[in-house]
């Protein structure tokens, strides 16, 4: 089985588990292989909008892509019972020359690392190159990997975090502890916002009203916000979206006209499509994310094959590295056509 560069077959499929993805996976190299892939030129036929197969409760939805640098190609499923609250993640990674099935991963942490680790490149870029205070409206698993994420490239002088629980609050401080950095609890989301450099939204509240308010936004601050990504979800209120100087999208017409926030602020007459750019051209150096120190730049994410491709290579290079993972003993063949 080999990588990129060299000989491009693959004997057998590899399967990495969930444990195998977090013992290879690191945030800084993760952020890297992220930079590389957005800065790099891509069409849209690259990642084609995802789809979405619904049925009573249950749900299908399909992520692909083909990486502008010729070397993978593949898919991340996720299935979902609502019922049952339940879901998998399923990410599957093709060599693109051979066509070779390379290797079938858990996508359970690749999603949550994927998702913060873009977020932090998308910080890194936007938010002042200085040690940052960050408040976070959220405490659960994606609050605490992206403030993993941010730790990693970023110096943080201070992280607020509020969550209607002061027990889920008490287990962020406690599970992020070794971090090193000043952590503290605050009662109300507008104590973690206000003064902040980076706010991030990392939760919804149970009947899908914004947790974040653009009322108590200040100048300068950068928001992340990935916590709306349906049309029946809200995370930013639309007055959040009209404060907004520039608005960032991993996905720009996904985050336009299928997710919550942005639906509610177009019904509520707010203008965005001309601040609204995408952060491929962002990194790539097209556009200019930050207008003006004074600016309010927020940041919107839906998730994107880009993101599961380049971070699952990342770990399938590591696991043939180390020699995890288990080799399939069978595999899809390719066939002459």
């Amino acid at each position: 089985m080999t990588l990129e560069g060299g000989s491009r077959s693959a004997n057998r499929t590899l399967f990495l588990t969930d444990r195998d993805v977090k013992s290879v996976f690191d945030w800084a190299a993760a952020v890297e292989a992220l930079r590389a892939a957005y800065s790099a030129p891509q069409s849209a036929a690259n990642f084609p909008p995802r789809t979405m197969a619904r049925g009573k409760g249950r749900w299908l939805r399909t992520l692909s892509g083909v990486t502008p640098d010729g070397w993978l190609m593949g898919a991340k499923q996720i299935a979902a019972n609502l019922e049952a609250g339940r879901v998998s993640y399923l990410i599957s990674l093709f060599d693109q020359e051979s066509v070779s099935l390379l290797a079938l991963l858990d996508g359970n942490s690749i999603t949550g690392f994927r998702t913060a680790a873009t977020s932090a490149l998308a910080a890194d870029a936007l938010a002042p190159k200085r040690s940052l205070l960050v408040g976070v409206i959220g405490s659960g698993f994606e609050a605490k990997k992206h403030v993993s994420a941010l730790a990693a490239i970023r110096t943080i002088a201070e992280v607020r975090v509020y969550s209607p629980s002061p027990a889920s609050r008490g287990r962020f401080v406690e599970d992020l502890h070794g971090l090193g950095l000043p952590m503290h609890p605050v009662d109300a989301a507008e104590a973690a916002v206000r003064g902040a450099d980076l706010v991030l939204c990392a939760a919804r509240s149970r009947d899908e009203s914004p947790t974040l308010r653009g009322e108590w936004l200040q100048p300068g601050q950068t928001i992340l916000s990935i916590g709306s990504t349906l049309p029946e979800q809200h995370e930013v209120d639309a007055e959040t979206i009209r404060r907004a100087d520039r608005i960032v999208a991993d996905m720009v017409e996904e985050v336009a006209h299928e997710t919550g926030d942005m639906i509610a602020a177009a019904a509520a007459g707010v203008p965005f499509t001309d601040k609204l750019l995408s952060l491929s051209a962002l990194m790539s150096g097209a556009v200019v994310g930050r207008p003006s120190p004074e600016a309010i730049v927020l940041y919107k994410s839906v998730g994107a094959a880009l993101q599961d491709l380049a971070v699952a290579g990342q770990c399938y290079r590591g696991a043939v590295a180390l020699g995890l993972g288990r080799p399939l003993p069978v595999s899809v063949e390719p066939v002459e056509k």
